[in-house]
C-alpha cells in the first residue's frame, strides 16, 4: 500500500513538472498581447473559479493559525514566486532567471530540514542537485558562455526560488490539517490573488477581455489557468502530501528539460547537442537525488 501511494505521488509530481515545462511556450505566446501581471491575474482568477466549480464546498472551521499558514503559502507560492519571476525577466536575462529559479529544490531541502522533523537531508540529494544544476545551466545558456549579472533581476529570481521552497514546506504543514486538497489549494490561490492585486497600482495592467476573442489567447489562458494552475497545483500539493517536500521538489529539475523538448516540437526551435546533454544531466540529477532516498527508507 505504501509503495502504491508513493507511485501515485511520483506520478503526480512528474505530471505537474511536465505541464509546467510547457507553460513557457504558452506564456511566451501570451506576452505578445498581455503584460506579466495581466497573465497572472487572469490565470489565478480563472483557477479559483475552476476549483470552486469542481468542488463548491467552502472551507470552514479553520483556526487563525491555519488561515495565516494558507495566507503565507499564497504569498510565497503564488505572489512571490510568479510575480518575482516575471518581473525579474524584465531586468535580467531569461537564462539567468531560469537557472536561479531552478535552485528552489535546494531551498526546499534547507527549509524542510529546519522546519519539518520527518524531512531528512541525504548526501545524494546534494550530488543530484549539482548534476542537475550543471544540466540546467547547459540548457539555458545553450552555447552562450556569456553570463551577464544584474543584481536587481537576479535577486528577484532568487526571492522567487526561496518563495517556492517556503511554499513547499507550508503546503506540507497544511496537508496535515485534514482538509480536502481542493479546498486548501483554492484558499491558497485566493490569498495569492489578493496579494497580487496591489501590484496593479505600479505595474502595467488593463482588463481588456476582448483580447480573448482571439482563439490563440483564449486557449493559452485556459491552459495556464485550468491546467498549469488549478490542476497542477492540486497534483503538486498531493505529491507533497504523499512524498514529502524534498522528494517532490526534485521533479523541478524536469521542467527545463520538458521546455527544451516542447520548444522543439511546437515552436520548432533549434536544439543543440549542448541542450541535449543538459537535459540528460538534469534527468540524471533527478535520478541521483531520488535513488538515495529510496535506498534509505
Amino acid at each position: 500500500m505504501k509503495i502504491e501511494k508513493e507511485l501515485y505521488g511520483h506520478l503526480a509530481a512528474a505530471f505537474s513538472a511536465f505541464i509546467w515545462g510547457m507553460t513557457f511556450i504558452s506564456s511566451k505566446i501570451m506576452l505578445d498581447a498581455f503584460t506579466p501581471l495581466e497573465i497572472l491575474i487572469y490565470r489565478f482568477g480563472l483557477g479559483i473559479i475552476a476549483l470552486t466549480v469542481i468542488y463548491p464546498h467552502r472551507l470552514k472551521g479553520t483556526t487563525r493559525k491555519q488561515e495565516l499558514m494558507c495566507a503565507a503559502a499564497g504569498l510565497c507560492g503564488v505572489t512571490l514566486y510568479f510575480l518575482m519571476e516575471n518581473i525579474a525577466l524584465t531586468y535580467t536575462l531569461t537564462s539567468n532567471v531560469a537557472v536561479i529559479v531552478s535552485i528552489s529544490p535546494f531551498f526546499t531541502a534547507i527549509f524542510s530540514h529546519l522546519f519539518l522533523e520527518d524531512e531528512k537531508l541525504k548526501k545524494n540529494f546534494f550530488l543530484g542537485f549539482i548534476v542537475a544544476m550543471a544540466g540546467i545551466v547547459l540548457i539555458n545558456f545553450n552555447g552562450s558562455m556569456i553570463l551577464k549579472l544584474n543584481p536587481v533581476g537576479d535577486l528577484m529570481a532568487l526571492v522567487a526560488a526561496a518563495g517556492w521552497g517556503a511554499y513547499s514546506v507550508l503546503t506540507k504543514k497544511i496537508s496535515a490539517f485534514g482538509y480536502h486538497t481542493i479546498q486548501t489549494t483554492r484558499r491558497i490561490f485566493f490569498y495569492g490573488f489578493l496579494f497580487m492585486i496591489p501590484s496593479a497600482a505600479i505595474l502595467p495592467f488593463q482588463w481588456a477581455p476582448e483580447r480573448f476573442l482571439q482563439p490563440t489567447y483564449l486557449f493559452n489562458i485556459l491552459f495556464l489557468s485550468l491546467g498549469a494552475s488549478a490542476l497542477c497545483f492540486l497534483t503538486w500539493n498531493t505529491a507533497v502530501k504523499m512524498l514529502g517536500t524534498i522528494k517532490t521538489s526534485i521533479y523541478i529539475y524536469m521542467i527545463p528539460a520538458i521546455t527544451v523538448v516542447t520548444s522543439l516540437l511546437i515552436l520548432q526551435e533549434r536544439v543543440t547537442w549542448l541542450s541535449v546533454c543538459g537535459t540528460l544531466l538534469a534527468l540524471l540529477g533527478l535520478f541521483l537525488s531520488e535513488r538515495k532516498t529510496k535506498a534509505t527508507q
